[in-house]
């Protein structure tokens, strides 16, 4: 791979989107294409028809649908060339079968794909959000940079647009896959120009028992106390990694972890932003950010995230 990273600036190379033709797939070519573009790097458009569903049918419902998917495929890319949102782009559109998820993994090891990019529904299911089964397979099992588009997402990317690159939020709660994850957002905003937020969330403030009943002065300066140590704590983080070309800014809240992320991201109208995940196939697994928490912030993220594993 020619992946540069936590010592350097982020170099692309390769770039997939894996696509159903979807209005959320659709999302998700914007910010890829753009991605591409900036990066000159080379695109693969993929779509997998999956066998599920045919094998009742036989071999040759399967290769009939494999032939729609193909045609549907040539037109999509037609219709790119024509509009001119190909030019400049080195590009591949491939169509194949069997299981999607292992076909799609088999893919990115053969071409050496460094970033997927894949668009999300985030419908809600059983009281939660839910990303599809697809998306969220590619987002607990593919061991490369995963840029998920969600409904909140801007539909055309910020990336080659005429306004400036809104900041960047990294949130972190300061492990291994954190410190891992770093100078990849460090390298994203030095490269586009903007100003990178690290933010930590931190439990709620309760007073422990056996010191007497506390006061609001001793919640508030409980408060204080662990609000001033993770400014060092993320301060701290900036000095053993890569140099920001623009100053920090540093952001600590308190309370639910996903719930905290996604209000600071929507209060500062973010453009991206970038969470640290160990390699695990299993949601709940411990990890620089709790996969249910990533799971979450990415649902329900007003912006694009881009997840990277350790």
């Amino acid at each position: 791979m020619s992946l540069v990273a936590p010592t350097g600036d982020l170099h692309l190379k390769s770039v997939l989107i894996a696509t159903d033709f979807s209005d959320a797939s659709d999302k998700a070519m914007r910010h890829g294409l753009a991605i591409a573009r900036h990066y000159g790097a080379r695109l693969y458009l993929v779509h997998v028809v999956s066998s599920l569903g045919f094998t009742l049918a036989g071999p040759g419902a399967i290769n009939e649908a494999a032939e729609v998917v193909r045609r549907d495929a040539r037109q999509l890319q037609d219709r790119l060339t024509q509009s001119g949102a190909l030019a400049g782009v080195r590009h591949e559109a491939i169509v194949l079968q069997g299981d999607v998820c292992e076909t799609l993994e088999r893919v990115i090891r053969q071409e050496n794909v460094e970033l997927v990019v894949i668009g999300t529904h985030a419908r809600r299911g059983l009281g939660k959000l839910l990303l599809g089964s697809v998306a969220e397979q590619i987002f607990l099992r593919t061991e490369c940079l995963v840029l998920t588009v969600g409904p909140g997402s801007l539909r055309d990317s910020p990336v080659g647009s005429k306004r400036p690159i809104r900041p960047f939020v990294f949130a972190t709660s300061f492990s291994e896959a954190s410190l891992h994850a770093l100078p990849y957002a460090i390298s994203a905003a030095n490269h586009f120009g903007t100003r990178l937020v690290l933010l930590h969330v931190a439990p709620a403030i309760t007073m422990p028992e056996g010191v007497g009943r506390p006061t609001a002065d001793d919640v508030v300066q409980a408060r204080e106390k662990s609000h001033a140590a993770c400014i060092r704590q993320l301060t701290e983080l900036t000095l053993h990694a890569p140099k920001l070309a623009i100053e920090p800014e540093f952001l600590v809240e308190f309370g639910s972890p996903s719930e905290k992320i996604l209000q600071a991201a929507n209060d500062l109208k973010a453009d991206a932003m970038i969470l640290g995940l160990h390699r695990s196939t299993h949601i709940s697994t411990a990890a620089h950010m709790p996969w249910a928490t990533a799971y979450e912030v990415v649902c329900g993220a007003c912006c694009s995230v881009l997840t990277v594993r350790n």
